[in-house]
């Protein structure tokens, strides 16, 4: 699988490169924001690690410009320390973030780890059943969810989410219990990364977070699909 690395420092790209390269992927690189948006387009990337201080066209700008034509996984690069940066980027559409200083295993693990659970929800894991609540419809073998019978783009991501929701109705799921479906893995998270996500997924379901239909938050702990989903 192919890989874009877009970083303006010579040293991280070359050692995040060696490092995919050794676990088998085909890694593209860019140096800055407009090629990297150029190798995103012409040479098909399955994912993206995107440097957020980029030159010429930052990593948020180039997100935004990515998901306009492919909903392959982002993973971002931040020295940033802010919260609202790091929840800009989620809620442009990015899947995963890594704050440098960074180990380049995790960073692999990260990379794999968005893979799988794009391919799952494309149609690479076992059969799913198709669930229905409410005004929903969700099949995980086509990746496809209908709200009132109209189909709704989501990240993988955000599909996890909507299938973990989905399966039980009315339950109160924890933002680490989410965070752990939405990334396939237990490590310590980022839970206003879930936030973000639900955001994402209310808009492109038409909810609103203060009178849902679908969604509802619980303070303090998480969220739930409503049972009624939109019934009206």
């Amino acid at each position: 699988m192919r890989i874009l690395v877009a970083d303006d420092e010579a040293k991280i790209v070359e050692l995040v490169s060696r490092y995919l390269l050794a676990s088998g992927f085909e890694v593209v690189t860019a140096r800055d924001g407009k090629r990297a948006l150029d190798a995103a387009r012409t040479r098909a990337p399955d994912c993206a690690v995107l440097d957020i201080g980029l030159p010429e066209m930052d990593g948020l700008d180039l997100a935004r410009e990515i998901r306009r034509f492919s909903e392959m996984p982002i993973i971002f690069l931040t020295a940033r320390a802010d919260e609202m940066d790091r929840v800009l980027g989620l809620e442009l559409g990015a899947d995963d973030y890594v704050t440098k200083p960074f180990s380049p295993r995790e960073l692999v693990a990260r990379v794999k780890s968005v893979l799988r659970r794009s391919a799952r929800a494309s149609s690479g894991g076992a059969p799913g059943a198709v669930l229905s609540v409410g005004s929903l419809r969700l099949d995980p073998d086509r990746r496809e969810l209908k709200v009132d019978g109209k189909p709704v783009i989501l990240t993988a991501a955000q599909f996890a989410i909507m299938e973990l929701l989905m399966h039980s109705p009315g339950r109160v799921f924890s933002r680490q219990e989410i965070l752990e479906a939405a990334s396939d893995s237990t490590f310590e998270g980022y839970e206003r990364t879930v936030d973000a996500h639900v955001k994402n997924i209310r808009k492109a379901i038409g909810d609103d977070g203060a009178s849902p239909r679908f969604i509802g938050t619980v303070r303090g702990v998480g969220y739930k699909l409503l049972e009624t989903a939109g019934e009206t």
